[in-house]
Formats: structure tokens, C-alpha cells, sequence
């Protein structure tokens, strides 16, 4: 077995992290691998977050329980973005040089640094001095590419076994968003185009993410907690589901990974034109990407109509064929191969 340490951003209740570390886990011990896994940020930081508490201790408790597990770093590695978050990019250096390293992207956390002088080019020194890196979306694989010459890109895919896209709907017409208390604000700076739908359409749009949120007025909203156990049960008994964008750098530089759960999920998404969702969304066929709102309007009415849904969803079906953990795990193992020794 080929040892492997992997540096986490988040412990498995992070999302980037449990869906571009964890769940591959078995996989990397069948391909020969004995991962070693190190998070950053605890779920207990995360689930404070999530409910809007910050520990001004969290930082450092983070570098601390970090410097202490990069003590038995192993000469393979793989990290989620950096290291040693906030801290310049010699601290990383010192561990990085001692080891052959991949890095993983799923978002552009360089905007995290843009305006911090010490930090700007971090990220850009990390990728160039990687054995590889891993891209999740174009965006992010055009970006690093300038860097380094090694590199793949591998989606941020749920595990479609759990999800049973045949469960009954709800008996009401359901839109569905989930994402975070954090990422809320994507739903909230929508709210006028929300109303212009839910007037047009009679639905409830069921936020996964938070029972805690509050409610946009004028539009029939249900928020429940999000957890693992209940998130593609609630998905498959929905009928829509919706991904909103600012059309920034950052949003640029997002995976999609809703949309990709909407797919695994059977349902039709109407998501922003931005970045990635406009190369796995084909306007139309599979899912919707208006423009304006009176697009997102003419969308929620189109997919209200059961038989045109449904031949939305069969298109859906064709286009999740590579959008799977049997497929981005096989790149994987095999892009690990080609580095790790």
C-alpha cells in the first residue's frame, strides 16, 4: 500500500472536503493507496459557522492541530488549496518541499486573497511547484494551467447510489435550493425574481440548509436542516431545482455541484448562465439558464407542465452518464498512479 497524506480544508461534514476526499476513500484503498486523512477546520467550527457564531480562537486552534499533523507528513500528498490558510506561502513551502504533491480546486479561493499583499500570489506558487493538480470546472482548469503543466480536471460528483430519483414527488410543486447558511445571501439577492416566479407558478420552494433561515418575504418558503441522511431523499421528492449566480469572479470559478446534484436527483435545474453551469446545462434540453427574469419566469412555467418535465429529466439521465463517482474515481486512481510512487 502507497502511503498518502491528504490535508483537508474541512472534517467530512465541509462539503468541498467530503465530496473531493472522503467518498473516495474505499476507492483509494482498493487502488492500492493507504490515505491518511487531516482536516483543518472541525465540524464543530462549521456548525458555529453555519449558525452564525465565530470563535476568534478558531484560527488558531486550526494552525495548531495543522503543525501538529503535518509532523507526520508522508512523501505522497494531497491538499485542499494550501496548507496553512491566511499565513504566507514560505510556511507551506517548509512542509511542501520535504514531499510530491497534488492540489485540489473546486472553487477560485484566490479572490479569498486578492487584496492581502503577502497572500496574493500564494496560491499561484503552490500550483506551480505541485507534481499535479486537479481542477474541478474549466474555469479553474484554464486558470492553473498557466501554472503547471500537469494537470486534470475531475468534477465534484455526489454518489448517485443514494439517490433514488423514483421516490414520489410531493404532493405540492416543489423548487429546490441547498447549499448553507453562508450561501444563502446567493438566495436572497434573488429574491425579487423569486416573487415574479412564485406568482406566476403556485409552488413552495424548499430551502435545504438551514430550519434557522429566515424566510424571503413573498415567496412560499419551507427551510429545513440540511444533513446527509436527508438531502437527496428531499431532492428526488422534489419536482425543480434552482441554482442562482452573481456574475463575479467567484461565482465563475463554482463546480456546479448543485446542478450535478439535481441531475443525480432526476429533476430539471433552472441555474444563472455563469461559469460551469453553462457547459453542463444545455439551454432547453436538460435544464434551463435564463438571462433575465422574465426567462426564469417562462422556465418555472414551462417545467411546471408534468410531460414536459419529464422529457427534461430523460435528457437528464443521458448527460449524468460521466457524472459519477465510478468514472471520477477511476481518474483518480489513475492520475494518482502517474505521480505518486
Amino acid at each position: 500500500m502507497k502511503p498518502l497524506s491528504i490535508f483537508t480544508r474541512y472534517d467530512r461534514l465541509g462539503a468541498s472536503s467530503r465530496l473531493r476526499y472522503f467518498i473516495y476513500e474505499r476507492y483509494l484503498r482498493k487502488g492500492g493507496y493507504a490515505p491518511e486523512y487531516h482536516y483543518f477546520y472541525s465540524n464543530e467550527y462549521l456548525q458555529a459557522l453555519y449558525k452564525g457564531k465565530t470563535c476568534p480562537c478558531a484560527l488558531p486552534a486550526a494552525w495548531f492541530r495543522r503543525l501538529k499533523d503535518l509532523i507526520k507528513i508522508r512523501k505522497n500528498v494531497v491538499i485542499e488549496y494550501e496548507l496553512l490558510p491566511f499565513l504566507p506561502y514560505f510556511v507551506d513551502a517548509a512542509f511542501l518541499s520535504r514531499c510530491r504533491y497534488i492540489v485540489n480546486f473546486d472553487d477560485n479561493v484566490w479572490e479569498k486573497y486578492v487584496n492581502i499583499p503577502f497572500l496574493r500570489n500564494k496560491l499561484d506558487k503552490i500550483v506551480r511547484n505541485a507534481a499535479g493538480v486537479i481542477a474541478a470546472n474549466d474555469y479553474l482548469f484554464n486558470k492553473v494551467s498557466t501554472l503547471n503543466n500537469n494537470v486534470i480536471k475531475i468534477r465534484t460528483v455526489p454518489d448517485a447510489a443514494s439517490y433514488n430519483y423514483k421516490l414520489p414527488k410531493f404532493e405540492k410543486f416543489t423548487v429546490a435550493w441547498i447549499g448553507t447558511p453562508v450561501t444563502y445571501r446567493y438566495l436572497e439577492a434573488f429574491a425579487d425574481t423569486l416573487r415574479a416566479m412564485n406568482a406566476a407558478v403556485d409552488f413552495e420552494l424548499l430551502v435545504i440548509a438551514s430550519a434557522a433561515l429566515k424566510p424571503i418575504q413573498g415567496v412560499n418558503m419551507r427551510c429545513v436542516d440540511w444533513s446527509p441522511e436527508v438531502e437527496s431523499g428531499l431532492l428526488c421528492c422534489s419536482h425543480v431545482g434552482i441554482m442562482p449566480l452573481t456574475d463575479d469572479q467567484f461565482s465563475m470559478g463554482k463546480s456546479s455541484f448543485k446542478i450535478i446534484q439535481y441531475f443525480a436527483a432526476g429533476i430539471p435545474p433552472i441555474a444563472s448562465p455563469v461559469g460551469e453551469n453553462s457547459i453542463i446545462i444545455r439551454d432547453g434540453v436538460n435544464g434551463f439558464t435564463p438571462n433575465t427574469p422574465e426567462q426564469w419566469v417562462e422556465a418555472i412555467k414551462k417545467l411546471y407542465d408534468d410531460s414536459y418535465r419529464s422529457k427534461i429529466s430523460e435528457n437528464i439521465k443521458i448527460s449524468s452518464e460521466n457524472l459519477t463517482i465510478r468514472h471520477c474515481q477511476q481518474q483518480l486512481l489513475d492520475f494518482f498512479d502517474r505521480i505518486f510512487v
